[in-house]
């Protein structure tokens, strides 16, 4: 599993022309999930995510997580991220996981990390979304699991 994470000062997802999801300060979370991924990976994630301090503290540096400041947390799934772009000039998508197992696992990623923090926005699984976003910093990693 691999989330590629942007420290934001908002960021939205349309689908058609509308908002499906929206927040101000926090993390914009693109997933990509991988074959070999199983809940224990979302597991992982989920608290790494919540716990990865990314946000500056009384003195500048980097010392508070999502969850310290409260901020908000917009999820996107993007398959893409588990392409293979080791050769050629073209990604091969033979290491992400099916669609249909990916979309059980991004659902539970979702009903999970809802649990556990209190502004969790969505894009909408498998559809052609449209992110918007005003990276802070910029700040960007890209976590693994």
């Amino acid at each position: 599993m691999k989330a590629l994470i942007q420290r934001v000062s908002h960021s939205k997802v349309e689908v058609d022309s509308k908002i499906v999801g929206e927040i101000n300060q926090g993390l914009l979370v693109f997933i990509g999930i991988e074959k070999q991924d199983e809940k224990s990976q979302i597991d992982k994630m989920i608290k790494r995510l919540l716990s990865y301090r990314v946000f500056y503290d009384a003195n500048d540096k980097m010392n508070l997580s999502v969850s310290d400041i409260k901020g908000g947390i917009l999820a996107v799934s993007q398959f893409t991220l588990a392409a293979d772009t080791n050769s050629g000039t073209r990604p091969g998508f033979s290491t992400a996981k099916a669609p249909k197992e990916a979309r059980a696992l991004y659902d539970y990623f979702m009903a999970q990390i809802s649990q556990q923090h209190a502004d969790v926005q969505s894009g909408e699984f498998g559809a052609d979304m449209q992110v918007s976003l005003t990276n802070d910093g910029p700040v960007t990693f890209l976590l693994a699991c």
